[in-house]
């Protein structure tokens, strides 16, 4: 069978592909990915047997949308060719806008011969928009969701599973924090990924800001966001907050074993705060207390599972309340909580792992049946 995966951010951007690309016959299915390369930067290409379609085009990520819409317009014109040249059986759609873009092709020409993958609700309080959608999944063979919170966004239909984003090499590194000191001074909260959301982490800083029983690390992309946070601390004389700009995935690994807190916290969002962030996993993965936004999905997800805290950084005892959870954690039952959750997820993955398997490791695509009927 002739694959195509296809996505709108650089490929170290969906680490998700794996859930798809770890469960791929290779050697009997011709599989293709297509990606965005947006900073023009070269891509370090994953180690897989497949043919890889880059669409090159520089696009900020911090921009009104309205300034995104003609590379967006010039990714689905990439996209329409790429599929009227290589005429693939089945597609998946690695993110929400990448589905929105083609869902005239998948519609004439893919209805139950595609993947979509859904974890961006960015838009769906424009009702067209989120119409449309619900008519993508509809027509999709199976659907995932990279967070139960969203399913209330789609209809409720039979075709929909749990994804997680987890990566399985992080399992080889998952004792890489556990059996080092805890008792450290002064603490260190650490966030990594795509550095965003300025007023929030602004607060953050405020209340961590030369507390000399925290230091606070950031890494990723320097954009529009970083470059304002830097110049932020280095305003106001913050010298406890630290930017280490962008990394590799795996250097994740070596600043893991230095972190004692992982700031998970977003601004809270109407639609975005029932998303569940990649860091989640490497939290309960590599035993890091976390901390999300209270009253998010994943804020009430740690609190629920133990596995870490939910506070407000607007709260002026912000800095207090995370210094009394750290010091107050009991480490052998909170080991026992990250163990439990990651049990849950590692078993949801795999039951998807065999969803997937059952869709493309077929020799004909007249094989695949609708597997959400049985």
């Amino acid at each position: 069978m002739k694959i195509l995966l296809m996505g709108v951010q650089k490929l170290a951007y969906m680490p998700y592909m794996n859930f798809y690309l770890s469960q791929l016959d290779l050697i009997n299915n011709d599989v293709h990915l297509l990606y965005w390369n947006r900073d023009n930067k070269q891509e370090q290409l994953p180690d897989y047997n497949i043919t890889y379609h880059e669409f090159k085009c520089y696009q900020e990520d911090e921009v009104p949308k309205i300034r995104k819409i003609k590379s967006f317009l010039k990714y689905r014109k990439r996209a329409k060719q790429l599929i009227s040249d290589e005429k693939f059986d089945f597609i998946i759609i690695l993110n929400t806008v990448s589905g929105f873009l083609i869902q005239d092709v998948l519609w004439n020409s893919y209805s139950k011969k595609f993947i979509y993958d859904y974890r961006d609700p960015t838009l769906e309080n424009i009702l067209l928009y989120k119409i449309l959608i619900g008519k993508i999944v509809k027509m999709s063979l199976v659907t995932f969701v990279s967070s139960d919170g969203f399913r209330k966004f789609l209809p409720n239909e039979k075709n929909i599973y749990t994804s997680h984003n987890l990566l399985l090499d992080s399992l080889r590194y998952r004792n890489i924090r556990k059996f080092y000191e805890r008792n450290v001074t002064p603490i260190r909260v650490r966030y990594w990924g795509m550095i965003r959301d300025e007023s929030i982490n602004k607060m953050i800083i405020d209340r961590l800001g030369n507390d000399s029983r925290f230091e606070l690390h950031y890494h990723g992309r320097m954009q529009k966001t970083g470059r304002n946070l830097q110049d932020y601390c280095n305003s106001n004389g913050i010298k406890n907050v630290n930017f280490h700009g962008v990394y590799l995935p795996d250097e994740r690994y070596d600043f893991a074993k230095e972190t004692d807190i992982l700031h998970n916290i977003y601004e809270k969002d109407k639609l975005l705060s029932k998303a569940m962030g990649n860091k989640f996993y490497d939290g309960i993965v590599h035993y890091i207390p976390q901390i999300c936004n209270k009253g998010s999905f994943m804020g009430q997800k740690v609190t629920s599972e133990k596995v870490g805290a939910q506070l407000d950084p607007k709260d002026p005892a912000f800095a207090d309340m995370l210094y009394h959870y750290y010091i107050n954690i009991n480490w052998k039952q909170f080991n026992q909580s990250c163990d439990a959750c990651l049990d849950h997820v590692v078993n949801e993955y795999h039951a998807g792992n065999e969803v997937i398997d059952t869709i493309l490791n077929k020799t004909e695509l007249t094989e695949i049946k609708e597997i959400h009927s049985t």
